[in-house]
């Protein structure tokens, strides 16, 4: 029996650029691609949902209760992220992007949270004015449990919540 030598793990732990970089994408992003579970089915679901950072840096989302996504996230509510724009030109893989694990949770319409999120959400979404009062509209929650940025060609990062607020 020969020894194969274990080949290389191409993700690197996060270094100072790859960390700003991924706080540029979570800070900026007003959009993203969310991957849930379907609580009948058992199989994979995919959406594109409003994002948006509260004021203490912690991914959320305003969803209505006509989306499928948000049932499924209260049955199942671990999930994932994808934030990046592919750009204008060139190949959309050479263009950085973000994926982020998260488990959600809805927050409470009566909740001083909800009051001060409502506020803060509106300052970068301004649109959501039109319906973020809509009685089946409500917060979720997108805890990070865990990130991985792709900078680029041959620049992929592990980067733990804490490294991103």
């Amino acid at each position: 029996m020969t020894d194969t030598p274990m080949p290389r793990d191409p993700v690197q732990p996060a270094d100072a650029e790859a960390v700003a970089l991924a706080r540029e994408i979570l800070q900026t992003a007003r959009h993203a691609a969310l991957a849930w579970t379907d609580p009948e089915t058992g199989t994979p679901g995919i959406s594109r949902i409003a994002f948006g950072l509260d004021g203490t840096g912690v991914p959320h989302t305003l969803v209505s209760s006509l989306a499928p996504h948000r049932a499924a996230l209260v049955a199942h509510p671990d999930a994932a992220l994808m934030l990046g724009e592919p750009g204008a030109k060139g190949d959309p893989l050479t263009h950085p992007r973000l994926m982020l694990r998260v488990r959600a949770a809805l927050v409470a319409r009566d909740s001083a949270v909800h009051a001060d999120l409502r506020d803060h959400w509106l300052t970068t979404h301004p649109k959501a004015k039109l319906y973020i009062d809509f009685a089946d509209f409500a917060f979720m929650r997108l805890d990070p449990v865990s990130i991985l940025l792709n900078g680029g060609f041959a620049r992929a990062f592990r980067l733990t919540p804490e490294q991103v607020k």
